[in-house]
């Protein structure tokens, strides 16, 4: 029970691998957990049923989700772990991306989730307690697909953030790690595959029948990563970007 005395936020906790490390946390002694997304009746039933908390915030208004952290440790008594899960994937390429859907999935994806840690370390540092942060990235960090580009530039930009981070904050004992994650298979994959790629019901069977483990990446593997990092058992793991994929970057077929 790891995490019988962790107060956690998770940012876009409420579907997918938000919600699996939300269940983890639990799973392993959370009892002081907050999670929060811009979907409001999901997030107070999914709240309810795994017994946590759930606070509004709409990632375009970083403002909002600085007072997020705010109040999540308000709540709390204190804030000693945060993830940073939510990101937006509207598609674009270095072609057709306007200034506007730039300016969109760099204020959801990096500018919020960065205000976010800092107002976190702040608190931490104020109430002079250690704390952990981890960041879910993206395996396109090292490059992505065409159709990709402002996303792929919004997570790159938080590998910086995560190491920058890291290595200010360490000496107040306060770790930052992220995850790089491959394509996955989630419910937010899912509305995607068929809103861009004209995915019909069986695109994840076809999908996995091509992976070399013949599945996509699942919620729950990197659930227990993340559970790892933001625990006493990561010791003094800190600014670390692990890739969490079967796709080897850097490595071409034979």
């Amino acid at each position: 029970m790891r995490h019988h005395q962790t107060h956690a936020l998770i940012i876009g906790g409420t579907q997918g691998l938000g919600r699996a490390i939300a269940e983890q946390l639990v799973a392993e002694g959370c009892t002081n957990l907050v999670i929060a997304s811009r979907n409001v009746p999901r997030g107070e039933a999914v709240a309810e049923e795994i017994g946590a908390t759930f606070l509004p915030v709409d990632l375009l208004d970083t403002a909002a989700t600085v007072e997020l952290v705010e109040k999540a440790a308000a709540h709390m008594g204190r804030l000693d772990a945060l993830v940073n899960s939510a990101a937006l994937t509207d598609r674009g390429t270095v072609l057709d991306t306007t200034p506007e859907l730039w300016d969109r999935l760099m204020t959801a994806n990096a500018r919020s989730p960065y205000f976010a840690l800092q107002r976190m370390a702040q608190l931490a540092i104020e109430a002079g307690h250690p704390a952990s942060v981890v960041n879910i990235l993206s395996i396109v960090v090292h490059g992505g697909q065409s159709f990709l580009s402002p996303y792929a530039a919004s997570k790159a930009l938080m590998v910086n953030v995560t190491r920058n981070a890291a290595s200010t904050l360490r000496h107040h004992r306060i770790r930052v790690n992220g995850i790089n994650c491959g394509w996955m298979d989630t419910p937010g994959e899912d509305e995607i595959q068929r809103k861009y790629h004209d995915g019909g019901d069986d695109w994840l069977e076809k999908a996995e029948a091509r992976m070399p483990f013949g599945m996509l990446v699942k919620p729950p593997h990197v659930a227990h990563l993340t559970s790892y990092l933001l625990s006493a058992d990561a010791g003094v793991m800190t600014g670390a970007c692990i890739d969490f994929d079967q796709v080897v970057p850097g490595m071409y077929p034979e």
